[in-house]
């Protein structure tokens, strides 16, 4: 592991902010006090993103003459809440308009033909895609057979064939200089309403989706570029105020968050692991129906059912990532040694949950790690995630024509994806994978770096600093949450909950003594009571029975042998 200090650069001071806080937004490229302006206004305009006039001109003309349309939404957050948008945007605006989601297990992803079967039950004149379509030639192609207009709506990447849909909005299609290509799936569902709006000059008012906005936008870990932080944070905005949806209230409730107190992450590792969980482990559209309740009490029903399918969905993760644990140490090798890339399979595993295990195992080992469950047609389905450096999309489609045939399918971003393979073939996709990512990526890229935003001086670390930090977000993928290091005083440790170190630390020279809390770190070595600990941590807020706490929550406790820190 290597910790690297962000480099602050030169130049005049961000105006009217802290000290602390000027040289944590300078460090994420912040220039100008005008990229902390998250009013709506700032919003980059409908227009300047590709085709999503025309996608309103063909949507708008579909509700004015009545046509019955349907979206077909995706089984995770992002296509959940992308769903809920059009359900609930064009419908207000007089759509006809109704939804399906594929069975992982039955359709797979997308749209595929034999989903475009299912659609045929509400004799569908439109369809719209969201958060999928952009790889689904030949569901577009039986779409289009049946006589459907197909509007695909996307921001994955697309593959070297796009669909033949009518039109096609996507960020990152071929030929779209939209200023923020890292739009979430429901981010471009959102612009295609407030087009809609425009075209048909409706009263409706898009800024009303936004609670839904911000949930599929972090849950769907995209980059938080200026753009996607003005979604995220006047989504934020209006649920702290009670401007939501009765599900999403819900969804917090079960979650345990103050809802007028959230913040970005509380979506990440709140409410979208439960949304997400309907599609993992049963069907999708609970947790749609749940963001679609009219009423609090119908919302609190369905959040409490996903609240106990997420639970079931933990247990199962827990078990797969502990037997894919134990694979890995029966190879006998370090983190350091290992392959450069990881590919797992079980015939037993549940498909559902193998993305959340592939992500655990890649934090664990920092490499890019594929894990396979069979599908109920025999072939195994991969989820795949990567490491900065590595453009996992980039590197599935290198393998694809290196080894034709290898991969039936594949998709997805630089960071995740998914792909399938016979099962005959894990083998020789293990090897190829591993001698691929070898290649492809240097042993610098395969060292673990913890980057932090320096030390914290003594007054810096306190109650008051970690409030300002809560409410400067939103923080995410792409613009992370501060992250501090320093050396204390360890006054005394215990373990909870088995795998968490409980601490209690002061800071050299001072008498106050402050709580951290170091998850899922319990096998870490400490000095004796009074021994220096070096720490990489944020400040956190520990609210019980009405009082407030100073929390520090550790992400490492660095080493003697790991204590050099580099700038960058």
């Amino acid at each position: 592991m290597r910790v690297v200090e962000r480099s602050v650069p030169e130049g005049e001071p961000l105006q009217g902010l802290s000290p602390l806080l000027d040289r944590i937004y300078r460090a994420r490229g912040v220039t100008h006090s005008d990229h902390l302006d998250h009013a709506l206004k700032r919003l980059l305009p409908i227009s300047s993103l590709m085709n999503v006039e025309r996608a309103a001109e063909v949507v708008a003309t579909s509700i004015h003459n009545r046509e019955s349309m349907v979206v077909v939404g995706d089984y995770d957050a992002d296509g959940a809440t992308a769903c809920s948008v059009c359900m609930r945007g064009l419908g207000a605006m007089g759509a006809n308009i109704r939804y399906i989601v594929p069975d992982r297990k039955k359709h797979g992803y997308g749209l595929s033909p034999q989903l475009v079967e299912l659609a045929l039950q509400h004799e569908p004149q439109l369809l719209i895609t969201v958060d999928n379509g952009i790889s689904s030639v030949e569901g577009v192609a039986a779409a289009k057979a049946y006589g459907m207009k197909v509007v695909v709506t996307d921001h994955h990447l697309p593959g070297e064939m796009l669909p033949d849909a009518d039109v096609i909005v996507n960020p990152n299609q071929p030929g779209d200089n939209f200023a923020s290509p890292h739009l979430a799936g429901v981010g471009v569902a959102f612009y295609l309403v407030c087009a809609v709006k425009q075209t048909l000059q409706h009263d409706f008012n898009p800024a009303t989706l936004l609670d839904l906005v911000v949930v599929g936008t972090v849950a769907d870990v995209v980059q938080l570029d200026q753009n996607n932080r003005i979604l995220v944070q006047q989504g934020i905005e209006r649920i702290r105020r009670g401007l939501c949806s009765p599900g999403i209230s819900a969804l917090l409730e079960v979650s345990k968050r103050e809802q007028a107190r959230v913040v970005a992450t509380d979506f990440g590792f709140g409410v979208g692991p439960r949304i997400n969980a309907a599609g993992r482990m049963t069907e999708m559209g609970a947790g749609i129906e749940c963001l679609l309740a009219e009423t609090l009490q119908q919302a609190q029903l369905q959040a409490q059912a996903l609240d106990q399918i997420n639970r079931q969905r933990r247990e199962v993760e827990g078990e797969i990532r502990e037997e894919a644990e134990q694979i890995i140490a029966s190879l006998h090798m370090e983190r350091s040694q290992h392959a450069a890339g990881i590919a797992l399979y079980q015939p037993h595993w549940h498909e559902g949950v193998i993305g959340i295990v592939a992500g655990r195992i890649k934090e664990q080992m920092h490499r890019p790690t594929v894990v396979f469950a069979r599908g109920e047609d025999g072939v195994l389905k991969g989820s795949a995630r990567s490491i900065s450096g590595l453009h996992l999309r980039d590197l599935l489609d290198a393998l694809a024509k290196q080894q034709p045939g290898l991969i039936l399918k594949f998709g997805g971003h630089a960071m995740a994806a998914g792909l399938s393979i016979e099962a005959v073939d894990f083998d020789r996709f293990r090897l190829a994978f591993e001698q691929l990512v070898a290649e492809t990526v240097s042993e610098d890229l395969l060292e673990e770096v913890l980057l932090v935003d320096g030390a914290l001086d003594a007054d810096e670390c306190s109650l008051e600093s970690a409030a300002m930090l809560q409410q400067a977000g939103p923080w995410g993928q792409g613009f992370p949450e501060p992250c501090f290091r320093n050396q204390f005083l360890l006054e005394r440790w215990r373990i909870v909950g088995e795998r968490h170190l409980k601490l209690w630390v002061r800071a050299p020279g001072s008498g106050e003594v402050l709580d951290a809390i170091a998850f899922n770190q319990a096998e870490i070595p400490l000095p004796e009571a009074g021994g220096l600990l070096d720490l990489v941590y944020r400040l956190d807020i520990n609210r019980w029975q009405g009082r407030e706490t100073l929390q520090l929550m550790v992400e490492a406790v660095i080493q003697a042998d790991e204590r050099t820190t580099e700038r960058v």
